[in-house]
């Protein structure tokens, strides 16, 4: 019984885990573009615009 729950625990957990690399994705991508705005933002001030 503890390996089928086991199993079963570690079935759920793979689909959660490939289910959600098109989140993480895209979750990365928009951290990208708000890094590179802050980035943009800090180079206005440093150049005083």
């Amino acid at each position: 019984m503890k390996r089928l729950t086991a199993l079963l625990l570690l079935a759920l957990f793979s689909m959660g885990t490939l289910s959600a690399c098109n989140t993480v994705a895209g979750a990365g991508k928009d951290v990208k573009k708000a890094g590179e705005k802050v980035e943009q933002k800090a180079e206005e001030v440093r150049d005083g615009k």
